[in-house]
């Protein structure tokens, strides 16, 4: 059979079985038949889609070349015929239900703050994919404290300052900002809008913002950044392949593509138990076709989160940092340290700076916040030489909702700040429109927090305007908007609704 020929619907259907799969991806036939049972996600979620169209499940956790550039040709079958549906059933009326509560979401003049759009999100998400984002790891304390920590640094303003002119604009790893806030990178953008990470990028060139690209992104990285403004600066956030040959080729391709920051996160050897996100696909995984039945091959506990992860190498260590700095020239940036001993490590090692994060409190549960690192990883690193380092970049992120927030982080010794689930609910609410405006919401707060702070440049920021002396205690204010939007995690539930 050519490469090219017609896939009629019915001979599609007779290929519906563990013995022979076929499913259409973008309109494509392919035979996967051989490839089930070493699927991350496990063999039970394809052969849902066994003999039919799968491109709506397969659209949002994965770019949209993976399939086609990972099976061989001959498992290349064919071009499905315009009667095999484009949309699975199962999903309709998801769907439906989406499309009315998208119908009468606040207007985007009402939306306030970053608080607001995740409020959006929740109610406007599908449930895996709320599940997804959402969720953090074991009992979620990490997640909530990352919040807490901000609410127990308290500001010093001073007054009787001229403060007609302030700038918030920055530069990060050498590139200009508008922003002392970069987009950090959150994978799956699809799962929450049809233009996933694009939104991010389109908004972030056109209101002079930087971007992280991410490895587990929906759209392609080329798709990125070819979306982008001439010269916009890109950042590129890497989960380090088992084959370093693929990586290789990876970052250098990035490189030539213009990207002008390499972050390497270094804080996922294993990826941790996302409760909400495995729960869900537990009890996604019941809706299977008859043809799954009997199959016990499948630990439906892993969730989205493991099932698009398994190439991540937990081998990665401290002697492959010179392989990274002989493959790129772009400066190096390890994302996830959270104790000084390795911020000494990572600046001996000659890379350009850290990231100060616990992973949104999706690894490991009650590890520290970034914030309440930074005190103590700045004051080691001032006992190795100038402080500022030029050099050395340390930058923050997880909790993030405010640009009181950044200026708190900033003044403790932060070079910059990540957001990322505040953009990505914005797009998941309002697309590139949500992105944009979130970026508005923060600019405003910034020109509102350094006036009332009594600065007109970042770099009067400094220690003296703030009290950490609670940020290690464990009581803060209630955070009333964060908590409003905050979904507690549940025990195991009764199948019959009446017990």
């Amino acid at each position: 059979m050519g490469a090219m020929s017609l896939i009629p619907e019915q001979l599609l259907a007779q290929h519906a079985s563990r013995e022979s799969c076929w499913i259409v991806v973008h309109k494509k036939v392919y035979d996967i038949t051989d490839f089930l049972d070493e699927h991350p996600g496990g063999s039970k979620i394809i052969l849902r889609y066994a003999g039919k169209d799968a491109t709506a499940a397969y659209e949002p956790i994965h770019p949209p070349d993976m399939i086609s550039s990972n099976l061989p040709p001959e498992k290349h079958i064919g071009i499905a015929e315009p009667s095999v549906s484009a949309v699975a059933t199962l999903q309709t009326e998801e769907q439906k239900k989406r499309e009315l509560l998208l119908a009468s979401r606040p207007p985007l003049d009402e939306i306030l703050n970053l608080h607001d759009f995740e409020a959006v999100a929740r109610a406007t998400l599908p449930d895996k994919a709320w599940a997804y984002y959402s969720s953090a790891s074991d009992d979620e304390i990490a997640i909530r404290e990352n919040r807490a920590a901000y609410q127990r640094v308290w500001f010093l303003p001073r007054i009787l300052r001229d403060v007609t002119s302030v700038d918030w604009s920055t530069t990060i790893l050498g590139q200009r900002s508008s922003l002392p806030v970069y987009i950090s990178a959150t994978a799956l953008g699809k799962l929450g809008h049809p233009d996933g990470e694009l939104n991010l990028t389109r908004a972030a060139g056109k209101h002079g913002i930087i971007q992280m690209i991410p490895t587990l992104a929906s759209c392609s990285f080329d798709e990125i950044v070819d979306a982008a403004q001439p010269k916009q600066p890109l950042f590129l956030q890497l989960y380090v392949n088992r084959d370093r040959e693929v990586t290789k080729k990876y970052v250098q391709h990035a490189e030539r593509r213009g990207v002008s920051g390499l972050f390497i996160t270094v804080d996922a050897p294993q990826l941790g138990r996302r409760e909400k996100d495995m729960r869900m696909k537990f009890v996604d995984d019941g809706a299977g076709a008859k043809v799954q039945e009997g199959q016990s091959d499948v630990k439906k506990d892993q969730g989205i989160a493991r099932a698009i992860s398994s190439f991540i190498d937990p081998s990665l260590a401290w002697e492959d940092i010179p392989w990274f700095r002989s493959i790129t020239k772009m400066p190096i940036v390890l994302k996830g340290v959270a104790s000084p001993h390795d911020a000494i490590l990572a600046l001996e090692a000659g890379v350009q700076g850290i990231v100060l994060s616990n992973h949104g409190g999706r690894q490991l549960d009650n590890a520290r916040s970034g914030l309440e690192n930074l005190v103590d990883i700045v004051a080691a690193l001032k006992t190795r030489g100038p402080w500022p380092n030029p050099n050395f970049s340390v930058f923050v992120d997880g909790g993030v909702r405010r640009a009181s927030d950044v200026l708190k982080a900033l003044a403790l010794g932060a070079s910059a700040v990540g957001i990322g689930r505040g953009f990505l609910y914005a797009f998941s609410s309002y697309g590139q429109e949500g992105v944009e405006k979130a970026i508005e919401i923060l600019r405003d707060e910034f020109e509102m927090g350094m006036r009332l702070l009594g600065i007109t440049s970042l770099k009067e920021l400094g220690p003296e305007f703030v009290d950490a002396s609670a940020l290690h205690a464990k009581q803060a204010p209630q955070d009333n908007l964060y908590s409003a939007t905050y979904q507690p995690l549940r025990l195991a539930q009764f199948r019959d609704s009446k017990l």
